[in-house]
């Protein structure tokens, strides 16, 4: 018996072990930290829904991501999860390793809550009752508190941060510095591609990482929640 359970162990890919490894540590984080996490990818959809509905530009790693769905028409959730492969192969073969899943979980996952939105009925509700600027301000509040929530809550990233921090490593550049160069690179290709542009994309680029920082402070004041990820989100933005 023993045997035959050493033989399954030494047929499974590396790969396969590595997933496997990284999903079961998913019941070490705490409820509170589960919560916060899915409260953060929920708003975080949401407020994308706003950017997209605006229809005045959407945040960089969304043009990319529209303009793959104009494309090939499958839906943000399935879109977002070629994306999130796409980072995490370029991650895997500059790091030589295999990359963490958390970071694919939280833009499929994104991805997937928009396509809900969607098919709820959600942007013709908001079209027939706010303006296209009310629609962008909603966006960069819910975007921007959500980001506060993910952060804390220590669970996952966005996928290109992952390849950001590589930079930061290797290059010795700033996190600002590399996740810009990542970002325009990102929204160019979508734009190119057919992805939506606009004052709204300027607006995510600009105002999402300044906000963050309050809401990290209004959570854990106001809201007596815990932090288990960055204590300052100029570590992250």
């Amino acid at each position: 018996m023993e045997d035959e359970k050493i033989k399954c162990e030494k047929k499974t890919h590396p790969l396969i072990q590595h997933i496997g490894t990284q999903v079961l540590s998913l019941q070490h984080f705490k409820k509170d930290q589960i919560v916060m996490y899915l409260m953060g990818v929920s708003f975080f959809s949401l407020g994308a829904k706003c950017f997209i509905i605006s229809q005045l530009g959407t945040d960089p790693l969304d043009v990319l991501i529209i303009s793959i769905d104009k494309i090939l028409m499958l839906g943000m959730g399935v879109c977002s999860a070629i994306v999130s492969l796409f980072f995490l192969t370029w991650w895997m073969l500059w790091n030589k390793k295999y990359p963490p899943i958390s970071p694919f979980i939280t833009t499929t996952l994104t991805g997937l809550l928009i396509d809900l939105w969607s098919w709820l009925g959600l942007g013709e509700y908001l079209i027939a009752r706010m303006n296209d600027y009310s629609l962008l301000a909603a966006g960069l509040l819910l975007c921007a508190y959500s980001s506060a929530l993910i952060i804390m809550s220590g669970i996952g990233i966005r996928i290109m941060d992952l390849v950001v921090l590589t930079m930061v490593s290797r290059w010795n550049w700033s996190f600002t510095k590399a996740k810009m160069i990542i970002e325009i690179g990102i929204f160019s290709s979508g734009w190119l591609l057919g992805g939506p542009f606009g004052i709204g994309t300027i607006a995510f680029l600009l105002v999402i990482g300044p906000l963050i920082q309050p809401f990290m402070n209004m959570n854990t004041k106001r809201f007596a929640l815990k932090n288990y990820g960055l204590m300052s989100a100029s570590s992250a933005y």
